[in-house]
C-alpha cells in the first residue's frame, strides 16, 4: 500500500510485463484520462519508490522511459514535471535497448534548419555528378578530393602537399594500413594506458603487442616513453593527444615536443589521431607539424562534421610513405566511396562543413552547461568543447558495475575497461553527451547518473 496517499501514485497491473514500463504506462494512462495535468510536478524517483516498495532504479527507469515517450520533463532542481503541448513526442525505444544511450562517442547532430538545407544543396550538386560517381576513382583519392583534405587541414594549422594527402573511408581503415605498414604481426606499438578502444581491436586483430604508457594531466608520461623505446624497441607510438578518448586530456605543446624529441632519438615514428582536434577554440599545435618527417597523421570529418560522413584524411611524411599505404589501402578497403569523398569535398569548399563543426562546437558547449550544473563538483573530467564525459567513480563503485546499473536505468556508458591497455585503469566510465539525444534527454539521462553516484552501490537492492 502506498505510504503516502497525499501525492500521485501509479495503480499498477499485475502481469503487465517489466515494472518500468508498467510506470511508465500508468503515467501515460493517467496523462490521458487527465488525472496527471500538464505541468503537474511528480513525486521525487525516491518517494515513489518507497511508496510502491520498489527500488529506486526501477522508478528511475519508468521515469527515463516516460521523458523518452514526451510524457514527462525535468527541471534542475525543480523535479520532473507532466508535459503540456510544449514538447514533441518521442517514439518509443525498443524493449532491451537503452532508452538514452551515451554509450557511442558521437557529435550533437545538426538541428539547425539553415544548415540542414545548405547541407542538403550540396547533395544535390553531388546527385547532379551520380553517373560519373558511380565509377571507380583514384584509389587514395582524386585530385580534387586530396586538395580539399588539404585545405581542410589547414584548418588545423597543417601546410601539406595534396599529394601526402590520402583520402580514405574513416579514420579506422587508415589506421589499420598505418599499422598493418608499420608494426605488423608480432610488433610493439605505444600508447596512451587508456586509449581508443578501436586502436585495441585493431592491434588485437593484426596480433601487434601494445605497451600502455601513463599519463598526467600533460599527456603521455614522456620519461615513461623513453623508457619503453629503450625497453622494448616500439615500431611506433600511437596517441589521441586532443580531448583523448576517453578521458578528454589534452597534451600540452611542451609534452608535445618532449615526444617528438624522444621519437627521433629513437627513431620511433608517431601515429596521431586529430579526431578531436578540430573541435577546440583553442588548442596546442598538431605533433605533425613538430615532427612531420616522422608522424603520420590521421583526421576524419566522423567527429567534427558527422559521424555518418565516412571520410578521413591522412597526412603521410613524404610522399614515399604515402605510395605505399595507397598498396596498403587499395589491398584492404579499395578506395573512399566516390560518392562520400565529392560530398565531403563540397561541403569543405562551400564553407558547410565550417558551419557544421560551429554548429557542433556551439550546442556541445550547451550540452557541457548542462552537465556542469547537474553532476557534482569535480567528479568528471571534460572540455568545453568535447562532446564525452569522463566521470571517475567513488563510493565503492566499480566501472562495470555501475554501467551495468545505468543499462538497467535504460542509459548506455562505457566502462574504463573497455580502454585499459595493461594495468587495471581507474574506476571510471565515458558517457557521451552528443549523438541522437537532445538537451532534455541529456538532462534526465544525467540526473539518473548523478543520483546514482550518490548512493553507495551496496546500499542497492536487486533490481526488480
Amino acid at each position: 500500500m502506498p505510504k503516502n496517499s497525499t501525492m500521485w501514485v501509479p495503480k499498477l497491473k499485475k502481469g503487465s510485463g517489466p515494472l518500468y514500463l508498467a510506470i511508465a504506462n500508468a503515467i501515460a494512462e493517467d496523462v490521458a484520462t487527465g488525472q496527471l495535468q500538464a505541468e503537474q510536478r511528480l513525486p521525487p524517483q525516491r518517494k515513489l519508490a518507497e511508496a510502491l516498495d520498489l527500488d529506486f532504479t526501477t522508478v528511475a527507469r519508468a521515469y527515463t522511459e516516460a521523458h523518452r515517450r514526451g510524457l514527462v520533463d525535468s527541471v534542475v532542481g525543480r523535479g520532473t514535471f507532466v508535459c503540456g503541448k510544449r514538447r514533441p513526442r518521442i517514439p518509443r525505444v525498443t524493449e532491451g535497448r537503452p532508452n538514452v544511450d551515451m554509450s557511442m562517442n558521437m557529435p550533437p547532430e545538426p538541428e539547425s534548419p539553415e544548415l540542414v538545407e545548405l547541407m542538403q544543396a550540396g547533395w544535390s550538386k553531388v546527385n547532379g555528378r551520380l553517373r560519373d560517381l558511380m565509377r571507380y576513382q583514384d584509389f587514395g583519392g582524386s585530385p580534387e578530393d586530396r586538395e580539399a583534405g588539404a585545405l581542410w587541414l589547414r584548418r588545423r594549422g597543417l601546410v601539406v602537399e595534396p599529394e601526402r594527402v590520402l583520402v580514405t573511408p574513416g579514420a579506422q581503415c587508415a589506421l589499420l594500413a598505418i599499422l598493418t605498414m608499420l608494426v605488423g604481426p608480432g610488433g610493439v606499438l605505444c600508447c596512451e594506458d587508456v586509449t581508443y578502444p578501436g586502436l585495441r581491436a585493431l592491434a588485437g586483430q593484426l596480433g601487434i603487442k601494445l605497451v600502455g604508457l601513463p599519463m598526467d594531466n600533460e599527456g603521455i608520461d614522456a620519461v615513461a616513453f623513453a623508457g619503453a623505446c629503450a625497453q622494448y624497441a616500439p615500431k611506433a607510438l600511437y596517441c589521441n593527444p586532443t580531448l583523448l578518448n576517453p578521458t578528454t586530456c589534452t597534451t600540452s605543446l611542451s609534452r608535445r615536443q618532449a615526444l617528438v624529441d624522444i621519437a627521433r632519438h629513437y627513431e620511433v615514428a608517431i601515429i596521431e589521431d586529430d579526431a578531436y582536434g578540430f573541435l577546440p577554440r583553442s588548442t596546442p599545435p598538431a605533433i605533425a607539424s613538430l615532427g612531420s618527417e616522422l608522424t603520420f597523421y590521421v583526421t576524419g570529418l566522423a567527429k567534427s562534421v558527422g559521424a555518418g560522413l565516412r571520410i578521413a584524411y591522412m597526412v603521410a611524411p613524404d610522399t614515399h610513405s604515402a605510395a605505399r599505404l595507397t598498396a596498403s589501402l587499395r589491398a584492404t578497403t579499395v578506395m573512399a566511396s566516390p560518392i562520400t569523398s565529392t560530398l565531403a569535398t563540397h561541403w569543405i569548399r562551400d564553407g558547410v562543413a565550417d558551419l557544421a563543426l560551429a554548429n557542433i562546437r556551439k550546442e556541445s558547449m550547451a550540452r557541457q552547461k548542462i552537465a556542469a550544473r547537474i553532476l557534482p563538483p569535480h567528479s568528471y573530467a571534460s572540455e568545453a568543447e568535447a562532446f564525452h564525459l569522463w566521470i571517475k567513480l567513488r563510493g565503492g563503485w566499480q566501472a562495470a558495475s555501475f554501467a551495468a546499473q545505468m543499462r538497467s536505468s535504460g542509459i548506455g556508458v562505457v566502462a574504463s575497461d573497455a580502454f585499459a591497455v595493461g594495468a587495471a585503469p581507474e574506476q571510471a566510465v565515458r558517457v557521451c553527451i552528443g549523438g541522437v539525444a537532445n538537451r532534455h534527454d541529456i538532462q534526465h539521462a544525467l540526473e539518473v547518473i548523478r543520483d546514482a553516484l550518490n548512493e553507495a552501490p551496496l546500499a542497492r537492492p536487486a533490481v526488480v
